[in-house]
């Protein structure tokens, strides 16, 4: 954990992850609302002079942002320096990931190694009642505890990138935003007056704002040598330079051509081989997760998963290799799925539908 030496005056603290955005603002808010003794923690993890953006988050702009909003609704607010941290376990394992042939998803990352990690070990050496975060979930008391579910508002659902927060951690966190939509938080910070109330929402990966991974990841990643596009049959169709230009489901910039569209199937670092197919040949319906975290026991087969973010619910069919890893068996083959994301697993119930947790895309056929 950083280093803080922080200390405060607050009994009972309710520590509120403030990342300059308005959704962390609004939950700050409903937490001061709420009565609580309210401390809010804002992590600096990059030197703003070397990532500049317009919809980053946690640059130096939205520390700003998240001070002026404490001071707004009077609770003490710290800053704390987890830029060796973040470098460590978020940009360093991105490039990586990209340099073994994988597609990472670094918000994920962020999450398990630092959001619901570090600073939960920060906030209990406070002694806090609770962690808040501005994200759209829905925690809910069902028999066997807490559980976490898709948002009311579907369409800000972040519930993909939080597979990996702990079961032992549900009662210590707090989402406060789970039951409203975008348009009413920003209606509850203009209301509040807050400056930011139609601040536009962080898009891209935070340390690369202008969204171009390919320069980032050529400027921070060892010289890669040249090597081979092949269709399906081994025949050699072009030269690349380098396969952390790719990701799985990829048309555009392959430099073939053939019949029909063309689209990288595989990536293989070991022969340092990019293999491209027609699109009917790089659909899957059998995925190997590995390193899953559960949330809830998986009692019946028949489950729902997501392979993407922003993707719809699959039907599948989970068949446990251990109590890290499992087969998931698609009833519907599915386009790009892709080694290094995430297979998240669901399921409907009288909640709604619940996060039951999920892992990483090991393989796929």
């Amino acid at each position: 954990m950083a280093n803080t030496n922080i200390h405060i005056t607050e009994t009972e603290p309710v520590v509120v992850a403030m990342s300059g955005g308005v959704d962390s603002s609004v939950a700050a808010a409903l937490a001061k609302k709420n009565g609580s003794n309210v401390v809010g923690v804002t992590l600096k993890l990059y030197d703003e002079k070397k990532v500049k953006g317009s919809k980053t988050c946690c640059s130096g702009s939205d520390i700003i942002d998240a001070k002026k909003i404490a001071n707004n609704i009077t609770i003490p607010h710290y800053v704390l320096d987890y830029e060796k941290i973040f470098r460590e376990n978020v940009i360093e394992p991105f490039i990586n990931e990209y340099n073994s042939g994988r597609t990472p998803i670094p918000c994920i990352n962020c999450n398990e190694k630092v959001k619901f990690l570090d600073l939960i070990d920060f906030a209990k050496n406070l002694n806090a009642k609770s962690l808040v975060t501005g994200h759209y979930i829905k925690k809910v008391k069902v028999d066997d505890g807490w559980a976490l579910y898709v948002p009311s508002d579907e369409k800000r659902d972040q519930s993909y990138f939080l597979f990996t927060i702990k079961k032992t951690d549900l009662e210590f966190l707090e989402f406060p935003l789970g039951e409203y939509n975008k348009d009413e938080i920003r209606e509850l910070a203009f209301n509040l007056d807050f400056h930011l109330h139609d601040k536009a929402d962080s898009q891209d990966i935070c340390f690369i704002p202008t969204g171009d991974y390919k320069a980032f990841l050529n400027k921070h990643s060892e010289t890669q040598s040249e090597g081979d596009v092949v269709d399906i049959e081994g025949n050699v169709l072009d030269k690349h330079k380098g396969i952390h230009n790719f990701t799985i489901g990829q048309r555009r910039g392959l430099g073939v051509s053939g019949p029909k569209p063309l689209y990288v199937k595989e990536i293989d670092p070991s022969n340092n081989r990019i293999i491209v197919a027609e699109k009917e040949h790089i659909k899957s319906k059998v995925i190997q997760v590995e390193n899953i975290n559960y949330l809830s026991e998986i009692e019946d087969k028949l489950i729902k998963v997501r392979v993407r973010s922003s993707g719809k619910f699959l039907d599948a069919e989970i068949s446990k290799s251990n109590d890290s890893s499992a087969e998931i068996k698609l009833l519907e083959s599915e386009t790009a799925v892709s080694p290094g994301q995430a297979c998240v697993f669901y399921r409907e119930d009288i909640h709604g539908m619940r996060l039951l947790g999920g892992g990483w895309i090991k393989s796929t056929n």
